[in-house]
């Protein structure tokens, strides 16, 4: 019997062998990447000090029919028990790039809002993304909904235009709709959310853009009414936001700075587990529907693709006004051994008027590697 199993298997990997894959599958490419993290964070209600897992990630990605590019990609962090920290599927779409002026994604990807949500981990520079882009633009959004990385479930049209004597594109589109509920999680409301933005490259490495948000987030549940009777049912928070962004990019400098507006109520809990209570817990939060925050940056460097050193201003505000604002200050360094092995570390200063206490400091170090 064994012999029998074992010839059989030889059979089948030798007909495997022999035959001819098809085109698509040949070019299909493996990647991904992972940053193991240690971090001090000192505020005195929740003071901490830990090695931690913070990122990993791994894509298959390849060409179908020369003119369509397709993506899949997982994250693995944290448990398994909740939809922030669960191994989960973060990318899985298919994009027609037949014209530089007119692409067309389907699929669940980035949306379309603001120049740092689409930078990849390790080359945005920081520890994190800024306050204002983990707030407003899908990460962990404030209103309420379940940590998506900047991404929903959508169709994207986007396209480079006008050409300058050089060749260099000079007006860059994208305009996108979206479910609005954020990854593998289907519409609740039936409205969709519209997201695009615009920018213009004048001089090689400037980027100039504005992006505007409109939409809804909604959660299926119970809550109560501003004359305290009890509802039940689809409730729904309309979301309006817009953002404004510069970067320069040259001779391995990058400035990047970006404001962003938020309008729109947000739920009291954020979604983590599609069966825990907060999932059909309707009630709004206390912030109101204003928030907005602005974050400027600069890497330099030190050794020309080698050794940076960084600076960033990061500002929040949750509510309306500066009663609540969180303000944080970043230096730090980072050396690339090569381009797939790089070490970093930050100190960061934090004022965070919620806070009784509000000052405190935080340390970070991270080895990213890719492959």
């Amino acid at each position: 019997m064994k012999k029998t199993v074992l010839s059989a298997a030889l059979l089948l990997c030798s007909i495997v062998g022999n035959a001819q894959a098809p085109k698509w599958v040949s070019n299909v490419k493996l990647s991904g990447f992972a940053i193991v993290q240690y971090q001090y964070n000192g505020m005195k209600a929740d003071k901490s000090n830990t090695f931690n897992l913070r990122l990993g990630r791994v894509s298959l990605d390849g060409r179908i029919l020369d003119d369509w590019y397709w993506k899949a990609q997982l994250q693995f962090n944290g448990n398994t028990s909740t939809l922030g920290a669960s191994p989960r599927l973060v990318d899985l779409f298919v994009e027609w790039q037949k014209y530089d002026f007119f692409r067309v994604k389907v699929g669940q990807f980035k949306n379309p809002f603001t120049f740092e949500n689409p930078i990849h981990p390790i080359d945005q520079g920081f520890m994190a993304v800024g306050q204002s882009i983990s707030k407003l633009a899908g990460f962990a959004d404030r209103a309420g909904a379940h940590p998506s990385n900047g991404r929903d479930i959508g169709l994207q049209v986007q396209g480079d235009l006008i050409k300058n004597a050089a060749g260099r594109n000079l007006l860059h589109y994208q305009v996108g709709v979206f479910d609005g509920q954020g990854i593998n999680v289907k519409d609740v409301d039936q409205q969709k959310n519209i997201i695009g933005g615009i920018w213009v490259m004048p001089v090689e490495g400037l980027r100039l853009g504005c992006f505007g948000w409109t939409g809804s987030y909604a959660r299926k549940g119970t809550w109560t009414d501003d004359a305290g009777n009890p509802q039940a049912g689809v409730r729904k928070l309309q979301q309006r936001r817009y953002a404004f962004s510069a970067e320069y990019k040259a001779n391995d400098w990058t400035l990047r700075s970006e404001y962003v507006h938020s309008t729109g109520y947000a739920f009291a809990k954020s979604l983590s587990h599609t069966d825990d209570a907060a999932a059909k817990d309707c009630s709004l939060s206390s912030n109101g529907d204003k928030a907005q925050g602005v974050y400027a940056l600069v890497i330099a460097p030190i050794i020309r693709e080698k050794l940076h050193a960084k600076a960033r201003y990061d500002m929040y505000q949750p509510s309306e006004g500066a009663a609540k604002q969180r303000t944080q200050y970043d230096m730090g360094l980072d050396y690339q051994f090569t381009k797939s092995l790089q070490l970093s570390g930050f100190y960061s200063y934090v004022h965070d008027r919620s806070l009784a206490e509000p000052n405190y400091s935080m340390v970070d170090v991270e080895l990213s590697f890719r492959f």
